[in-house]
């Protein structure tokens, strides 16, 4: 069985940790809203609606 990866603490001078949480709708632009967690974004998308996480200060891979 695979043990979940810890997660890195987040570290407020790092634009990679500077993660945020939205939700892609059904016409391909983001919900114009933010969210405090990753299952509040869940809760709130609708069918067909997907949750993302993306970096607003680069385009880091993480």
């Amino acid at each position: 069985m695979n043990e979940p990866e810890p997660q890195q603490p987040v570290d407020p001078d790092d634009p990679r940790t500077q993660i945020e949480v939205g939700v892609l709708l059904t016409n391909g632009r983001l919900a114009g809203r933010r969210f405090a967690s990753r299952a509040e974004a869940e809760t709130w998308a609708q069918d067909g609606e997907q949750v993302v996480e993306y970096n607003l200060v680069c385009e880091c891979a993480v």
